[in-house]
């Protein structure tokens, strides 16, 4: 399936804490900046942190087989070798987790591996994977 790169604009209290998480702990390559925004190759998609102060951050949460999932959050979905590594990746530098890497729906059509974690600036962010990609939109 060959999918057109998503573009996403987001708040960040503090543009070198963003490009300190994004560039360096999460490995996303810089494109353009100025002094207030800073765009990111999301594993090909482009993401852009604005500095915005104080408008970052989830703002509730919902259930979600056991666990309090923060709203808003974005993210993706890997291959799950690309999401192991990038679970190693986060814990090797310094990550706190909001849900620890784990499987959710264990059995279930739509079980998958998944890890929520906060930017700097308490942006949320999933990224999930499946043993079958096939999984995705089962139900």
């Amino acid at each position: 399936m060959n999918l057109p790169p998503f573009h996403l604009a987001f708040p960040v209290d503090d543009l070198a804490a963003a490009r300190r998480f994004y560039g360096e702990v999460m490995g996303c390559a810089e494109g353009r900046s100025s002094d207030e925004w800073i765009d990111f190759d999301f594993h090909g998609h482009q993401i852009v942190a604005h500095l915005a102060p104080g408008q970052a951050g989830d703002r509730a949460s919902n259930h979600v087989d056991g666990h309090g999932v923060p709203v808003p959050h974005f993210g993706l979905v890997m291959e799950m070798e690309a999401w192991e590594a990038l679970a190693e990746r986060l814990r090797a530098g310094g990550c706190d987790f909001v849900i620890e890497p784990t499987i959710r729906f264990k059995g279930q059509p739509g079980e998958q591996a998944t890890m929520f974690l906060r930017d700097p600036s308490g942006n949320a962010l999933e990224f999930k994977a499946f043993a079958d990609m096939g999984k995705l939109f089962a139900t």
